[in-house]
């Protein structure tokens, strides 16, 4: 038996529309840390709310960072504020669905945590969806897999 995906998962959780700019979606993802979680990416829904795909602080990150700034030359040499500037204008103008992940990794309320361990270690991913079909249960923080498993842990002799 084991525990479960399901088990551990949050069920409450924030979500956010492809459609919706990215500035809501920094919105979102600053006023989910400051309830006592710090999130770092969310869930994208599609107009019936099913899983279209993940926007995380990486994604958003990377935008600002222009793709090709390794041509340009050494970061000394660049006019880095006036990058910063530009592209922190530009991004009032972006989608959320312009930069989200849309091949969203997920997995089934009934995965045992170790598969659920198996997944973000392969794929190197912090957040995993849990859904059942088209609807989604929850998701699984890599913080609270690493509290529940290390919770496991026997007590240190004194």
């Amino acid at each position: 038996m084991g525990t479960k995906a399901k088990d551990i998962m949050e069920k409450e959780f924030p979500t956010i529309c492809a459609a919706a700019r990215l500035t809501e979606a920094i919105e979102l993802i600053r006023k989910a840390g400051s309830k006592g979680r710090r999130v770092f990416g969310l869930m994208v829904v599609d107009g019936d709310n099913k899983l279209a795909g993940m926007i995380s602080m990486y994604d958003i990150l990377l935008y600002l960072r222009p793709k090709h700034i390794h041509i340009w030359g050494n970061m000394e040499d660049i006019d880095v504020e006036g990058v910063i500037t530009e592209a922190c204008r530009s991004i009032a103008s972006v989608q959320v669905g312009d930069l989200m992940s849309s091949e969203a990794v997920t997995i089934g309320p009934e995965a045992h945590i170790m598969m659920v361990l198996d997944v973000m270690i392969k794929k190197h991913i912090r957040r995993l969806p849990v859904v059942r079909g088209d609807e989604i249960l929850g998701i699984v923080y890599i913080s609270d897999l690493f509290n529940h498993l290390l919770g496991r842990l026997p007590e240190p002799e004194k």
